[in-house]
């Protein structure tokens, strides 16, 4: 696993990016921004569920005069997740009007493509920057390649064109006075392969800190299996400074989703660990009962609603492995490799679920509080075997 030191570091709030500090989550709420509670709790249910960042919405008048509230009400509650702005068209105005919301932001998020046309565009993305794919590059290019013996396609020329146009504007904001260690650069494209070459060249032609994403992923395994394979890429390519998985929600999902597939990517690729990981088989003919399968999403769903309290208090906790197994063919092993296991009984076989402790078989459940039982175990290991963090 490469890790790239070489980026610039960049302090948003009170998190790293960039520099050789961890790769950081984020996402995004859906609400209206200018409903301050929903807005609150939504962003409050992210960073519980381990996002980093947040981004907001900031698109009118009635959603920038809510956020300097929005700020104040989340840190009353003890969330102090920075806050990113998203804006785009109007930014220039809003951030000029309404001065708290744009102290109350930690970050602003611009998209030079949209900032404004012509003439307007340097004055209004200069008033962006100074409070905190151009379409002309794009003909330049095109005009250019024309000349040449061998045109590249035009697909090559508009992702030159978008490496160009964020290279450019991170150096004019540099010229109207925002320090490098202030800018985080991102080049999202909804194509894996596309997205893949893009960031790998822009890696190559700049310093600052990198934001990936997958825009517009999709929907369920798509939008995941889509986000995995090419940020998993870059990620292993030491490209990659904060992340965050774009996921279509399914009507009422908990936007959270995102947030848990963002840790697990990170987590399954050995870059960071953020909850106990629990190792579980898929399941074949032997495993006919699905008790197995309940346990399993039970001790996942106890880990990760544990974990607020465990991080604060057990050093090193989110890195503990849990075996969850249906039959005694890969039970006992994969139970004796993680550090905690229990083999449940097959079809079949003898009603009882040994379980294993770093290793060793320490005690034999039956009955029918078996679940209720392991979890025990399992806290009374976690006590037992993470240090006390005294910092909290």
């Amino acid at each position: 696993m490469k890790i790239n030191k070489n980026r610039l570091q960049v302090l948003v709030g009170n998190v790293a990016i960039g520099g050789g500090s961890p790769t950081v989550v984020q996402s995004m709420t859906n609400t209206d921004t200018a409903n301050r509670k929903s807005t609150v709790d939504q962003v409050n249910e992210l960073w519980k569920a381990g996002s980093e960042l947040v981004r907001i919405t900031v698109n009118n008048e009635e959603a920038a005069k809510e956020v300097y509230g929005i700020k104040q009400d989340l840190l009353a509650m003890g969330c102090d997740v920075p806050l990113i702005g998203d804006f785009h068209y109007n930014g220039h105005k809003l951030l000029k009007k309404f001065s708290d919301c744009a102290v109350a932001l930690d970050k602003y998020r611009i998209n030079p493509g949209n900032v404004g046309r012509g003439s307007k565009r340097d004055d209004q993305f200069a008033i962006m920057i100074k409070i905190a794919i151009d379409q002309e590059m794009l003909k330049a290019l095109m005009d250019d390649n024309a000349l040449l013996i061998q045109p590249l396609s035009a697909k090559s020329i508009m992702k030159e064109a978008l490496i160009r146009s964020v290279i450019d504007s991170a150096k004019q904001a540099e010229d109207l006075g925002l320090s490098k260690n202030k800018i985080i650069v991102s080049c999202k494209v909804s194509d894996v392969q596309d997205l893949i070459e893009v960031y790998t060249n822009l890696s190559k032609r700049c310093n600052y800190p990198l934001h990936l994403g997958l825009t517009e992923a999709g929907i369920g395994t798509k939008g995941i299996v889509a986000s995995a394979a090419s940020m998993g890429y870059l990620l292993q390519n030491g490209i990659g400074d904060t992340i965050r998985i774009s996921l279509t929600p399914e009507p009422d999902e908990s936007r959270v989703k995102e947030v848990i597939v963002a840790q697990e990517l990170l987590q399954t690729m050995g870059i960071r660990a953020f909850s106990p990981i629990v190792i579980a088989c898929p399941g074949c003919g032997r495993t006919t009962s699905t008790f197995f399968q309940k346990l399993a999403g039970d001790i996942q769903i106890y880990l990760r609603k544990s974990m607020p309290g465990w991080k604060h208090k057990h050093q090193g906790v989110e890195e503990m492995t849990v075996a969850v197994m249906g039959c005694v063919v890969n039970g006992p092993g994969e139970s004796k490799m993680a550090n905690l296991g229990i083999s449940l009984p097959g079809t079949g076989e003898i009603p009882v679920a040994p379980v294993y402790v770093d290793g060793k078989k320490t005690v034999t459940l039956k009955g029918d509080n078996i679940g209720i039982d392991f979890i025990d175990i399992i806290n009374s290991y976690v006590e037992k075997n993470y240090q006390v963090n005294n910092k909290d």
